[in-house]
């Protein structure tokens, strides 16, 4: 994964990030026979997604940090849910 130091790079890789990892808890099915892959795949997408918002932070203008962290209030969000779900 890229490590972006451009501030709008950076903001788009978290925001794309955060996006496909909501994508993907939204299609996570419980009660399907392969609901351990696709648990083990929203978790990678999850914590590359927490990664890049980090990056991110680390060059964000102040909007883009309000931004950011309602990026990762989404993503905790989805980790509890899913914490109840197991």
């Amino acid at each position: 994964m890229p490590y972006h130091k451009n501030k709008q790079e950076a903001f788009q890789s978290a925001e794309k990030g955060t996006m496909e990892a909501k994508e993907w808890y939204d299609h996570l099915v419980p009660d399907q026979a392969d609901y351990g892959s696709q648990l083990k795949h929203l978790q990678q997408e999850m914590n590359e997604a927490f990664e890049q918002i980090n990056n991110a932070m680390e060059v964000a203008s102040e909007t883009q940090r309000a931004r950011l962290e309602q990026f990762r209030s989404d993503l905790q969000a989805i980790v509890d849910e899913v914490n109840q779900i197991q």
